[in-house]
């Protein structure tokens, strides 16, 4: 089989399957790595029909539907709702926060390992049950540490050769640490790595449903509420925009599609308050 039955095989996809243009484009990635790189035979230019591209966007959640989320998690999947809704991160930059990250005198984060690889200064929420229960969060990290002090946690190849005792370091510690160790597949030694998404994505559904919230509503929900509430603060959409860490004003601008029309949402300059 060469180029055409490649053709006719994602054109299938999308004629008789009706795939997404993502799973398309996944299984067109697949096959071209396959011949060029296992096979030795590039294909060249496949020319077949393609699937048209999705356009989701993120549902409207209201600050009180955000509340009524919150209210029903615990632990660290609600630091960890509160830290993606109040500064705006993605699911992976907060997993994988460390200590040094977090600057609770201004109420503050830095987010390293970005999708645009560039680090970016954020909110941390200044909630008081937030803090509190963060502060406790952060005095039982401290136990953990104190009581392994010599396990290191996973870094980075390049900043694991640059900062040597890093890995041991309070520091360095992350802020939602997996419950044990696990082996490092490229240093192939033990070492503590950010707890799973999965697992975070699961209560977060889990809250949802219990919330009584019927929108199709996932973690990264929590990110574009973000941007609502920002939006809806009166901060411009360049603000949002670093504040988020996109490259593309336009994909900040997809972010708002979602909201509601601004007769519903604000208050004309003679209207009532009460």
């Amino acid at each position: 089989m060469g180029q055409p039955e490649v053709e006719a095989f994602l054109t299938h996809l999308v004629t008789d399957l009706e795939v997404s243009s993502s799973t398309q484009n996944q299984a067109l990635a697949a096959l071209l790595f396959l011949y060029a790189e296992v096979l030795k035979k590039p294909l060249g230019d496949v020319d077949a029909l393609r699937a048209k591209k999705s356009h989701y966007v993120q549902p409207y959640l209201s600050a009180d539907e955000v509340r009524r989320i919150l209210d029903n998690l615990s632990g660290v999947s609600y630091l960890a709702a509160c830290i993606m809704y109040g500064g705006g991160l993605r699911l992976m930059e907060c997993l994988r926060l460390r200590l040094k990250d977090i600057d609770l005198d201004n109420l503050t984060l830095t987010a390293h390992d970005t999708k645009s690889n560039r680090d970016r200064v954020t909110f941390l929420p200044g909630d008081e049950t937030f803090l509190s229960r963060l502060r406790a969060h952060l005095a039982s990290l401290r136990r953990r540490y104190e009581a392994n002090p010599n396990l290191p946690v996973s870094m980075p190849p390049a900043l694991a050769r640059k900062y040597r005792s890093a890995a041991t370091s309070w520091e360095w510690f992350y802020l939602f640490p997996a419950r044990g160790p696990s082996v490092d597949p490229r240093t192939h030694k033990a070492a503590l790595h950010h707890m799973d998404e999965s697992s975070f994505q699961r209560a977060v559904a889990a809250a949802v449903k219990r919330a009584a919230i019927r929108k199709r509503v996932t973690a990264h929900s929590l990110r574009a509420a973000f941007a609502h509430r920002m939006a809806e603060s009166g901060a411009s959409t360049t603000d949002i925009q670093f504040l988020m860490g996109h490259a593309d004003p336009k994909t900040t601008a997809h972010y708002l599609e979602g909201m509601p029309p601004a007769h519903t949402r604000l208050r004309g300059p003679l209207s009532k308050t009460a």
